[in-house]
């Protein structure tokens, strides 16, 4: 098969995700709504201190994405388990990339607009000033957010046959997680501090190292993790 034709999978994988999601409407509420959920309970705990607030913020944005995130990818291979079309999938002619590819495509997607509401959260609830090195905090949060997910569907994917995927999932995903969410977050406080130290650029090159290895180690693991 072509290069075209492994295209259309993917994006026929990603298109079917998206449109299920678009119709059931409850996914994306449910995990938007988690997310603003702990945010507001993580503000409430640090109290009325502006100083505290903002401190934290980074940190509290982070780690709503994150458990958020757990859901969407515990849904991943949700619909093709309930309805039976797994096997069919995995048996149809050509590599397997293209699912594993539509799958990180489609959440991809998904957090990526679930972030956007958690930022926008964030910034009215933590009282953020947004800096003039925006742009650049843009690309650290686009780059933890491809790490997370790149990790999230893999570990979907090697979990979703198990009855306790729900259990296996967090335990395997959280330890492989460290890296990519230390970078993050301490790339984001350095370039909300407006950086005087320059540590974002160190941290921001470390992420997209660790991105780079994840990405290819779970294209190239997927096909005998899909078989397992």
């Amino acid at each position: 098969m072509s290069l075209r034709d492994d295209w259309r999978r993917t994006r026929a994988i990603a298109m079917k995700d998206l449109t299920t999601e678009i119709r059931a409407k409850a996914g994306f509420n449910g995990v938007a709504s988690l997310a603003v959920t702990i945010l507001i309970l993580l503000g409430l705990a640090l109290g009325p201190d502006a100083a505290a607030l903002r401190n934290a913020a980074v940190g509290a944005v982070w780690l709503a994405t994150l458990f958020s995130g757990v859901l969407a990818f515990n849904r991943s291979f949700q619909v093709e388990l309930e309805s039976g079309a797994l096997e069919p999938l995995l048996l149809y002619p050509g590599p397997r990339w293209p699912i594993f590819a539509g799958k990180l495509l489609g959440n991809l997607i998904f957090v990526g607009l679930m972030v956007l509401i958690v930022m926008l959260v964030g910034i009215v609830l933590f009282g953020i000033t947004v800096p003039d090195t925006w742009p650049e905090l843009l690309a650290v949060v686009a780059l933890g957010v491809v790490g997370l997910v790149v990790l999230g569907t893999f570990y979907a994917s090697m979990s979703s046959r198990s009855r306790a995927r729900e259990v296996l999932l967090p335990l395997l995903l959280f330890p492989m997680l460290v890296p990519v969410l230390l970078a993050a977050t301490t790339a984001s406080k350095a370039l909300l501090g407006a950086d005087l130290m320059h540590e974002a650029g160190a941290w921001i090159r470390l992420l997209i190292g660790f991105d780079t290895l994840f990405l290819v180690a779970t294209f190239l693991a997927f096909e005998h993790v899909i078989e397992a």
